[in-house]
């Protein structure tokens, strides 16, 4: 059993999977519109448009990213909700950290910390906040 975290977006998931499989170095992701369901099951939910994402995954390390686009109305982003993800190298932690901190917002820098060598926060452009550190033990 494995956790998965599954992000929602307001009609940006498509955009934002592609991103996350390109700063991860993932293959395409998986992408679902309502446009290829069946049309004995598109017929039983509300119109939304054929590009509307019901379902993506994009593979991070060992591990997934599900997502969709919010079919509701006026739903609050997860502002309590990080997706953390741990590098084996400094490199490899400050590359995506920098690609993820393009057009978002640094909560706090990628900097080394007493538990790791380099931590930081920040939220992308999608609106996720994302917790990126390296688990490469320090150079004695």
């Amino acid at each position: 059993m494995q956790p998965i975290p599954y992000l929602f977006f307001p009609g940006t998931c498509a955009e934002a999977m592609r991103f996350y499989a390109t700063a991860f170095g993932s293959e395409e992701p998986e992408i679902l519109a309502v446009g290829t369901m069946p049309p004995e099951v598109r017929s039983q939910m509300p119109p939304m448009k054929d590009e509307t994402v019901m379902h993506a995954a994009v593979k991070v390390g060992a591990g997934w990213v599900y997502a969709s686009d919010d079919m509701g109305d006026g739903v609050p982003a997860m502002a309590g909700c990080n997706v953390s993800v741990a590098f084996p190298t400094v490199e490899e932690a400050q590359r995506v950290f920098a690609v993820l901190a393009e057009g978002g917002e640094v909560r706090m820098p990628l900097e080394p910390t007493f538990f790791a060598p380099v931590f930081g926060t920040l939220t992308d452009r999608f609106g996720t906040r994302w917790m990126i550190m390296a688990d490469e033990p320090e150079a004695a």
